[in-house]
């Protein structure tokens, strides 16, 4: 007779998969975000809130010497956090979703636009729509793409001075158009 033995199957350990986990929290009142990996946890600074980087933006603008002379500036909060009554009520009033986060008013009845978005973030379903339709009666929308408010800044006053540059060169050419084809009485020539 054959003895029955006990015949235990070796078990099998499977290999923890890698999974990542981050979060954001204030420490000692800065923003850092926590990454968890295979149990090992390290903290770095969070990237700024793209109201951040608009606030510093503006603050910048509006320290520029041609704020005021040679254009002003509007900033929108659309993306703010609102209850129900509060969205309801904000977009009877006209708020519009997907809007660009800041306007700059330029002579001669110009308007231009900036969006900000932070490192890689995408635009939103709104935006996807809003831009491209603004875009098709002639006002595009710039995206600024920033990782810290002082690239923010930097960026936003370069691409002003760039549109005050070009401005000044379309009223300049649209006013000499105008001179040459303003008609001159004869006695005005003799």
């Amino acid at each position: 007779m054959a003895k029955a033995t006990s015949a235990t199957t070796p078990k099998t350990t499977r290999k923890p998969t890698a999974r990542t986990t981050t979060q954001t929290v204030r420490i000692n009142g800065v923003r850092t975000k926590i990454t968890t990996r295979n149990g090992r946890v390290t903290t770095s600074k969070a990237l700024p809130l793209e109201w951040e980087l608009q606030a510093a933006q503006v603050l910048a603008l509006r320290r520029m010497p041609e704020y005021g002379k040679q254009f002003l500036l509007a900033g929108d909060m659309n993306s703010a956090k609102r209850g129900p009554r509060a969205q309801v009520e904000a977009i009877a009033a006209g708020l519009t979703p997907g809007e660009a986060d800041v306007r700059i008013y330029l002579l001669d009845g110009r308007i231009k636009m900036f969006e900000n978005k932070v490192g890689r973030a995408n635009l939103t379903d709104s935006q996807k729509e809003r831009h491209p339709a603004l875009a098709k009666i002639g006002h595009d929308i710039t995206v600024v793409r920033a990782v810290t408010k002082e690239d923010a800044a930097e960026q936003a006053v370069a691409l002003v001075r760039s549109w005050i540059a070009a401005n000044d060169r379309e009223v300049e050419a649209t006013n000499s158009a105008t001179t040459l084809t303003t008609p001159t009485k004869l006695s005005n020539l003799i």
